[in-house]
């Protein structure tokens, strides 16, 4: 069963959505086939992926969207690449919410990528999803 997280599941977590200047961000934890699910269901695309987002409406002071994370792709992830789980964790929610402000790295001419390294350096994460797929 998927969970639900309301960020407090890591202060480092909190501490990336506040640079972002995000507000409030649902965190749901699923494993690759629950996320295969959501992936077919909301995009039409019937893969596992490692993050998905969905944002909101904007409501002043609301929720602004999910971030939806693959445990299983995290893990395996973090294993392949000899960092912790929780780093790989912090990657994927950064994506996550960045997509969720409107940032689209596939047509933004290198913003969003701009950002995800400004904000892994803030926190001297591990190389970016972007970086990584480069």
């Amino acid at each position: 069963k998927m969970i639900l997280c309301e960020c407090e599941f890591d202060p480092l977590l909190e501490q990336i959505a506040d640079v972002l200047g995000a507000g409030y961000v649902e965190l749901v934890f699923g494993n690759d086939d629950e996320i295969r699910k959501i992936n077919r269901e909301q995009r039409g695309i019937n893969k596992a992926t490692d993050v998905l987002s969905f944002p909101y409406e904007q409501v002043p002071g609301g929720l602004m969207g999910s971030v939806v994370i693959s445990t299983d792709t995290a893990s395996r992830v973090a294993d392949e690449l000899g960092h912790s789980i929780e780093c790989e964790i912090a990657l994927l929610f950064l994506h996550g919410v960045l997509h969720i402000l409107g940032y689209d790295h596939e047509i933004d001419g290198g913003q969003m990528r701009g950002k995800e390294k400004e904000v892994i350096e803030h926190f001297s994460l591990p190389d970016s999803l972007i970086i990584r797929n480069s």
